[in-house]
């Protein structure tokens, strides 16, 4: 293992140096279609606002998987795998222009979006135009199966509720706290499927995405008495809001299921941290296999995090359906179904029926605070476990 891993270490610091020198750089929007003998992809994806952190640790690992998949060399035989890096600011609106912009210029293979509303915008211009795309971090459960050319990197609402299921217990009385957006009502929906399901009432607090003051919403979740909290929460708003739920006493007075943002955010649990009890896409040190050190050896500081393996298993995603036809989307579609790969969190399915990826989940605690946190593993949810239930085809 230990030979593997300095040998896949090797490549990679060689395949981002060549890499460097065939894509455009994650500093511009901008990026050159390439020439016939390399292979266009394109990446539509949160550079700038409320989740340009989110993006950044998305580019960064779409950068190392791609190293990764082809072994160093950048390429799919002897072509090169041109890269054209697009900001769309978490707007849909600028999302679609700029997908149409490179479908325009011939791209057959598009990635990306850090948003769920971004995503669900992109994904139909898959289908009307026979591309291939592969979206990143956006969570909501429309994705999967949202059509034949849509395909997805990271996990969806519905793998989130599914880890949080073994917190409730004996519960019957669920509270979702969730902002008013595609991202908040994917885990509505998710959670009262899956707990209301299992026999519990559940009943949704929507938080405007603009809120600032979050007491009256913390007013309203003690008011309600629920048995469990499920907060689903994204963006530079959390601080706050955690802090408003913790001096209302309402991470004391019942039980606070969330899930583990990225790293950055961790202060923002404040005093509370301990006492939540987490679900994780990923964090790091949550596993340890040769795609986690490949990864760790590229990021910048050596630690992962949070959305950093949702670009890695894209990258892994893309090589892998190129491998199969650099021309041809519907060969492309055809490559990735049913396929399973050893990534970052360990072995990815993706489901031929819906294009869900199947993958593990973790259960987590902090200890510590501010800077001092650390995340530690409690258990693991398999895939089988945490997969959500099939979807059809709408496309």
């Amino acid at each position: 293992m230990r030979s593997l891993t300095t040998s896949r270490r090797t490549l990679l610091g060689a395949a981002l140096t060549a890499f460097v020198a065939t894509a455009s750089g994650c500093g511009s929007p901008q990026g050159s279609a390439g020439d016939n003998s390399s292979i266009d992809v394109g990446v539509v994806y949160s550079q700038s606002g409320p989740l340009a952190s989110y993006g950044a640790q998305y580019a960064e690992g779409f950068k190392a998987g791609l190293a990764y998949a082809t072994n160093g060399t950048g390429k799919i035989g002897d072509r090169t795998v041109n890269v054209t890096w697009t900001d769309d600011a978490g707007d849909p609106v600028k999302a679609v222009s700029a997908a149409k912009d490179l479908i325009g210029k011939g791209y057959k293979v598009l990635a990306g979006s850090t948003s769920s509303g971004v995503g669900l915008q992109v994904a139909p211009l898959a289908a009307e135009n026979k591309v291939l795309f592969v979206s990143g971090p956006a969570a909501t459960d429309g994705l999967t199966g949202a059509n034949k050319y849509t395909f997805r990197s990271g996990r969806q609402s519905y793998q989130d509720v599914l880890t949080a299921k073994a917190f409730l217990g004996d519960g019957k009385k669920v509270t979702v706290f969730a902002p008013d957006s595609a991202f908040g009502k994917s885990n509505v929906d998710a959670v009262t499927k899956v707990l209301g399901g299992a026999g519990a009432t559940v009943t949704s607090i929507a938080v405007p995405a603009s809120a600032t003051d979050f007491t009256p919403f913390a007013s309203q979740i003690k008011a309600a008495k629920p048995d469990l909290v499920f907060v689903a929460w994204a963006g530079t708003t959390a601080g706050a809001m955690w802090q408003a739920l913790d001096q209302q006493g309402v991470l004391a007075g019942t039980k606070v299921v969330t899930g583990l943002d990225i790293r950055a955010s961790w202060a923002g649990f404040g005093a509370g941290g301990a006492k939540l009890n987490l679900l994780a896409h990923y964090f790091d040190g949550a596993v340890d296999n040769p795609a986690y050190q490949a990864l760790k050896a590229a990021v910048p500081g050596g630690r992962t995090d949070l959305f950093h393996p949702d670009g890695f298993a894209a990258a892994q995603m893309i090589v892998h359906a190129l491998e199969a036809s650099p021309d041809d989307a519907d060969k492309m579609v055809t490559a990735l179904e049913g396929y399973s790969f050893d990534s970052v969190k360990g072995k990815l399915t993706v489901r031929a029926e819906d294009h869900a990826l199947l993958q593990p989940m973790f259960q987590a605690k902090l200890t510590g605070a501010g800077d001092a946190a650390t995340a530690t593993a409690t258990g693991t949810i398999d895939a089988e476990a945490a997969a959500p239930p099939a979807a059809a085809m709408k496309g």
